[in-house]
């Protein structure tokens, strides 16, 4: 079958400064890197903060991406989900060797995506945000406050709340969610509006993990996800939409890795 990708040449993605946080391990096993790509108004802090060292503690190269417009990479506030996909892909293609996507919440959407451009050696989706009609509807019902004012043209905003279980202590839970900073209209539209991810290339395996208490993504909607690469989600009890910065940060990640050392 034949992909016509003739936008990519008559309206080329712009070039932008790309953040990359990097821990890679003391020494090289040969492992796949692992590239991990936050969801819409995080950056690669999100991941510096505990699993990038960690990954690399057990022998992976660790990489996080910030999505243009977010963290420290180059402003970018018209960009959309083919711009971020393509900053994904850009950053994989860099690597030594054949990457491991890692997506968090909208970063999932654009993981999948990316994969339909990049054969990557295997996909993991965190707490996924994959879009559609569905996604604005458990928008409105979890978060009436922060989704309707982005109707009509202002920011998204969610709530500690939606972002952390209830075991990380209020004050931590505090600092993070104020780094939390959606910066493209177009990019909330498009998780409504986008057209569905091309398949992978290569067929990569895909583990789809999150929690049944995620305050932005349903236990329906983490089946929905995994169910589309053909498996079940790994739930962890207990913990909000940002895994990687709750109490229990470790069990999620090293459920990845254990995955990623059988696949």
């Amino acid at each position: 079958m034949r992909i016509d990708r003739s936008a990519d040449w008559a309206d080329p993605i712009p070039p932008v400064r790309r953040e990359v946080l990097s821990a890679t391990p003391e020494t090289d096993e040969g492992r796949p890197p692992l590239l991990f790509v936050p969801g819409y108004g995080h950056g690669a802090w999100l991941f510096a903060e505990h699993w990038l060292e960690h990954a690399a503690g057990r022998g992976f190269g660790a990489h996080a991406l910030s999505l243009r417009g977010h963290g420290r990479s180059g402003d970018a506030p018209g960009a959309g989900l083919r711009a971020y996909a393509h900053d994904v892909v850009q950053v994989a293609a860099s690597l030594p060797r054949q990457a491991v996507l890692i997506g968090h919440g909208a970063g999932a959407l654009v993981v999948a995506h990316a994969l339909a451009r990049y054969a990557a050696r295997a996909a993991v989706l965190v707490a996924p945000v994959l879009g559609g009609w569905g996604t604005l509807g458990e928008a409105l019902r979890r978060n009436p406050g922060g989704t309707i004012p982005a109707l009509a043209g202002a920011r998204l905003r969610v709530s500690r709340r939606q972002l952390f279980g209830r075991e990380l202590p209020d004050a931590t839970a505090r600092e993070y969610a104020s780094r939390v900073r959606f910066t493209s209209r177009r990019a909330q539209y498009q998780l409504i509006t986008h057209r569905a991810p091309e398949p992978p290339a290569g067929a990569p395996p895909v583990l789809v993990i999150g929690s049944q208490h995620d305050g932005i993504v349903s236990p329906a909607a983490l089946n929905r996800a995994a169910q589309r690469f053909g498996g079940a989600p790994l739930l962890f009890p207990g913990m909000g939409h940002d895994l990687m910065l709750d109490t229990r940060w470790r069990e999620p990640i090293d459920a990845i890795l254990d995955w990623l050392e059988k696949n």
